[in-house]
């Protein structure tokens, strides 16, 4: 019965519409409750990862090692984390915006390149000199959420080189 009232109302139409990603969209909507849950879930273990990276950091041999897997992927935790709370679309073309877009790449190219300049180039001076970046280019990216903050950073940086 449900099915002959959506093909009567025009409903089954409007469903054949839809493209492949509503699709997944709408089929993996979760509630606030849930999303709410992720984020902090989501967020802590990035932050624990930050925190257990920099701890590791002063072990012998292993510890730069150490400290650059559990920073990046708790970087990447914390990424994600934001994803739970506006959706994965919604995040990913936020991202990419206008505003977003040059601190999102330079982000992401910094976490690829730390982890290419600690385990296949073994060079671990470009390794905390990419994590610097990380941490620069993590910051940036954020503080684009809060309107007018990056604006008042770079006139203060500016009357700072005058």
């Amino acid at each position: 019965m449900d099915k002959l009232k959506s093909v009567l109302s025009g409903e089954e139409a409007r469903r054949d519409d839809r493209n492949v990603l509503q699709v997944v969209n709408e089929a993996s909507t979760l509630g606030w409750g849930t999303r709410l849950k992720g984020f902090v879930a989501c967020f802590v273990v990035g932050a624990a990862c930050t925190v257990l990276g920099v701890c590791t950091l002063f072990i012998p041999r292993i510890g730069i090692t150490l400290f650059i897997v559990f920073y990046t992927f708790g970087n990447i935790c914390t990424l994600a984390s934001t994803m739970f709370l506006m959706g994965p679309m919604k995040q990913l073309k936020r991202m990419c915006d206008k505003t977003r877009a040059l601190a999102t790449t330079i982000m992401i190219t910094c976490l690829v390149l730390t982890l290419c300049a600690a385990f296949w180039w073994k060079n671990f001076g470009l390794a905390l000199l990419f994590v610097i970046l990380q941490v620069l280019s993590f910051t940036w990216y954020s503080l684009s959420y809060i309107p007018c903050v990056r604006e008042a950073i770079m006139k203060l940086v500016a009357m700072c080189m005058k």
